[in-house]
């Protein structure tokens, strides 16, 4: 009986044991990097057992495969449910995490001594903050400090993919390593390099470099659409000082009128002051943006430390920015960590556009995250002229450090693509080809930044072309808006159906000539995408036609506006 009783006790014991081990759960996406693990990067000790330390709990999305069939369906023509894009309440409810599931999340965190400091409305980021010690027993990991084995310093990193003792599977938990800075897709001229040099020639900024204003004129070409009722966010990884914009606009003899905001998306400063920050990158995604579309109702710089934090103030913003721009690129311990936040700009009617970097051709080792991503549009670059000072568009070529190639973290090509890559020589068949699009780049630019002497044709980058683009399409989205179709949303099912129709002459600079690697050619190429945009053409190729009323009733462009 003894024996029969202690068996028992053994047995319940074991299955105690499984229980607990069943409960503690890996994560869906990756979080180890590979360095740590094969030696490359030395392990020199550990972080302080005190150091306290903000991260995010993401959760995953529900009903995966249902959402990857809305999001066919609302951008096909012909489904009924064609351009009907969710709120961000309806988001939640259909494909968001469950109500229970993030107070279990939550309820978790607390009682594993994490201070829980922000929640989100689509229930998909948890921030909390904990030390170090307190990271490492929750998650089961050790948290190493390593020598970085391609940049002069350290950074910390877990030992192992986490796990969690919780009844839900995290998607995955943002800010457990520091091995990736994100970077500005920006570069300076070099004046002793061979061969890179200013083309400036017909700008109306200082020096004939180009204002923002110029590259309205180039690629709109027209005074009626102004980007009025629409509101543009902005990815950036620090503040800035707005003082660098007022002296942008006084130099260049105009003004600005869209109230800029300046949020932080989880603490991070918002101010940028030099020289113990630089904001020449958050300055040109300004001013780019502002030049192309000079009377939206509103620009927003979205400021954070991390691209979770960022992205999901993005999504759940409100209102929402229809049109997003990107500047910056990374690394990520696993490229599915952001879709979250991709497909829900897509369900919700939102366009991200993202720089392609500044170093020409990809190759597997290239650092270019995200832009080959599947659910965003790639801007590459390209070298223009204008027929003269703020005049229209003359001609344009591949820039030859714009980013473009075949996706280097293995990101499958989407279905919109396929046939356009049957037609591209260079293009792969099975992996995602970039970029998109494309716009100027060269270093023919005026930048103002740092409180510093401004600087003319010495800049340059993708980092010019997204925001460009963004702007672009907020002109499509009032010209949309106002025939009653709202906004276009993500464009890429659209443009590679224009691309390969007979009007895409009509809607499209197609770039021809130049080469960042890959030679750019007739139609979709590798340097250039599908090209840069064709005056109204394009705008109407997504928007529908302007007609008569809304040419009546629209006001001219003008370079007119203030910051608050």
């Amino acid at each position: 009986m003894i024996r029969r009783f202690a068996v028992s006790l053994l047995a319940f014991a074991a299955l105690a044991i499984n229980v607990c081990l069943a409960e503690s759960l890996p994560l869906l996406t990756r979080h180890t990097r590979e360095v740590t693990l094969n030696g490359k990067a030395p392990l020199i000790g550990r972080l302080p057992a005190n150091q306290s330390m903000r991260i995010v709990l993401v959760l995953p999305l529900r009903n995966q495969s249902g959402l990857q069939s809305f999001l066919k369906d609302v951008y096909d023509p012909s489904s009924a449910t064609y351009h009907q894009f969710l709120s961000v309440g309806q988001f939640t409810e259909k494909y968001g995490p469950a109500a229970a599931d993030y107070e279990s999340v939550m309820q978790w965190a607390r009682e594993n001594g994490f201070k829980v400091v922000a929640t989100s409305r689509n229930r998909v980021n948890l921030d909390v903050v904990g030390s170090a010690a307190t990271i490492e027993k929750a998650f089961h990991v050790s948290l190493g400090v390593y020598q970085h084995p391609t940049e002069a310093r350290t950074f910390y990193a877990p030992d192992r993919e986490p796990t969690v003792d919780l009844p839900v599977q995290l998607w995955h938990v943002t800010g457990l390593d520091n091995y990736s800075i994100p970077k500005p897709a920006l570069v300076k001229r070099d004046p002793n390099t061979p061969n890179v040099k200013s083309n400036a020639t017909t700008g109306s900024c200082p020096s004939a470099s180009f204002c923002g204003s110029d590259m309205r004129a180039a690629y709109y070409e027209g005074q009626v659409l102004t980007g009025a009722g629409q509101s543009l966010g902005l990815l950036e990884y620090a503040g800035t000082d707005l003082a660098d914009l007022d002296t942008y606009y006084t130099n260049a003899g105009q003004v600005n009128d869209v109230p800029v905001t300046l949020l932080s998306t989880d603490g991070t400063s918002t101010s940028c002051v030099y020289p113990a920050c630089d904001d020449t990158e958050q300055t040109i995604d300004m001013t780019q943006a502002l030049g192309m579309a000079p009377g939206m109702s509103s620009l927003v710089m979205y400021v954070g430390s991390s691209d979770a934090a960022i992205f999901n103030a993005m999504a759940t913003a409100n209102p929402l920015n229809y049109q997003l721009s990107s500047s910056w690129v990374w690394f990520p311990p696993d490229p599915k960590i952001d879709d979250p936040y991709f497909t829900e700009f897509e369900a919700q009617g939102q366009s991200l556009f993202q720089a392609a970097g500044d170093s020409g051709a990809w190759t597997p080792e290239s650092i270019v995250w995200p832009a080959d991503n599947q659910y965003l549009t790639a801007v590459g670059g390209t070298s223009l002229t204008t027929q003269s000072a703020a005049g229209p568009w003359a001609s344009e070529t591949a820039w030859e450090g714009g980013g473009g190639g075949i996706s280097p973290d293995d990101i499958a090509i989407p279905y919109w693509q396929v046939k356009t890559a049957a037609g591209c020589a260079a293009c792969s068949q099975t992996l995602r080809n970039t970029p998109d699009v494309s716009a100027n780049s060269d270093f023919t630019f005026y930048v103002c930044a740092d409180q510093q002497a401004c600087t003319a044709n010495e800049y340059g980058g993708t980092s010019f072309a997204a925001p460009m683009w963004a702007g672009y399409i907020a002109l499509t989205n009032q010209q949309s808006v106002f025939n009653g179709l709202g906004p276009v949303g993500f464009i890429n099912p659209k443009i590679y159906t224009i691309g390969l129709a007979t009007t895409y002459s009509q809607d499209f600079h197609d770039i021809v000539s130049g080469s960042n690697g890959y030679s750019a050619t007739i139609g979709y190429d590798l340097a250039s995408g599908w090209g840069s945009p064709n005056k109204s053409g394009l705008i109407d190729g997504l928007g529908g036609k302007a007609y008569a009323s809304f040419l009546l009733t629209s006001a001219p462009a003008s370079q007119t506006a203030q910051h608050n």
